[in-house]
C-alpha cells in the first residue's frame, strides 16, 4: 500500500526513454540470443517507480532516428520530469551506409537538438557514449573503432552542461578485463548448430548476448549512481 501511495503521489511512475541503436534495442524472437542492454535496465529499479520505455531501434543513427519520426514520438509522449537517455554513434559513423551516415558536424548538431528538445519540455537528458565493439589487434591489445564520435558526445555534454555516462570507457574496461578469449562470452558468438536462429553460427563482435547486455546495463546503473542522478533513488539496492 505504501508503494502504491507513493507512486500515486508522484503522478505515476517516472518514465525513462531510451533513444539509441541495436546495442540498446529490444530484439525480435528470431534474433535471440542477441540482446540490447536496454532490455536489462528495468530490473534495476524498484517496482512501480520507473518505467523504461525502450525506443532504441536496430540500425538507427541520430539522422534516421529523426527522419523516421522516432525522436518526435518520444517528444510527443514525454512529460515534464521524464528522463531521456541517448546513445548513438555506431551507425552515425557508417560511411558505407549512406542512409545512416551522419557526418561529425551533423552528429553534433543532432545531439544538440536532442538536448534542446528535451530541456524545452522540462525533461532530464543524459548522453551516453557508444558501447565498444570487441576489437583486439594481433598482439591482443584492445582498440576502439568509433573514431571521433565518442568525443563529440563528450564535448556536447560539456558544452551544454548535461550529464554524461561514458559507456565507451566503461565497456572498454569491461572487455579488457575479460580479455581476448573471455570477452567472447559477452557477445553474440555461436557455433554452427548451437542455436536454431543461427544454424551456421555467428561471430558478432558488436551485439551483446544476455550476459553482455546485463553487464552493460549494470554499467549504466553504475553511471546513474556515480552522477547521483535524481532517478538513482529509485534503484534497487544490491544489483
Amino acid at each position: 500500500m505504501l508503494l502504491a501511495a507513493a507512486v500515486v503521489a508522484q503522478g505515476g511512475p517516472v518514465r525513462l526513454f531510451l533513444a539509441g541503436d541495436s546495442t540498446c534495442a529490444e530484439k525480435l524472437p528470431e534474433k535471440r540470443p542477441e540482446t540490447g542492454w536496454g532490455e536489462m535496465l528495468g530490473k534495476h529499479f524498484k517496482d512501480g517507480f520507473v518505467r523504461v520505455e525502450n525506443r532504441a531501434a536496430n540500425g538507427r543513427s541520430t539522422k534516421t532516428f529523426i527522419s523516421e519520426g522516432r525522436w518526435q514520438k518520444i517528444l510527443d509522449d514525454m512529460k515534464k520530469g521524464d528522463w531521456v537517455f541517448i546513445q548513438f554513434g555506431h551507425n552515425d559513423e557508417s560511411k558505407e551506409k549512406g542512409e545512416r551516415y551522419s557526418p561529425p558536424d551533423q552528429f553534433r548538431a543532432n545531439l544538440i537538438r536532442f538536448v534542446d528538445d528535451v530541456q524545452a519540455k522540462k525533461g532530464n537528458i543524459v548522453l551516453l557514449t557508444p558501447v565498444v565493439r570487441r576489437r583486439f589487434d594481433k598482439n591482443g591489445k584492445f582498440y576502439d573503432s568509433h573514431g571521433e564520435y565518442p568525443d563529440i558526445v563528450r564535448s556536447v555534454a560539456a558544452e551544454r552542461k548535461v550529464q554524461l555516462i561514458d559507456m565507451q570507457k566503461k565497456t572498454e574496461a569491461l572487455v579488457v578485463k575479460y580479455g581476448v578469449k573471455g570477452s567472447r562470452s559477452l557477445f553474440l558468438q555461436l557455433k554452427p548448430g548451437e542455436n536454431p536462429n543461427y544454424p551456421d553460427g555467428v561471430d558478432d563482435n558488436t551485439h551483446f548476448n544476455p550476459k553482455g547486455a546485463d553487464e552493460a546495463a549494470a554499467l549504466v546503473v553504475k553511471g546513474i549512481r556515480e552522477l547521483k542522478l535524481k532517478i538513482a533513488k529509485h534503484l534497487k539496492k544490491g544489483l
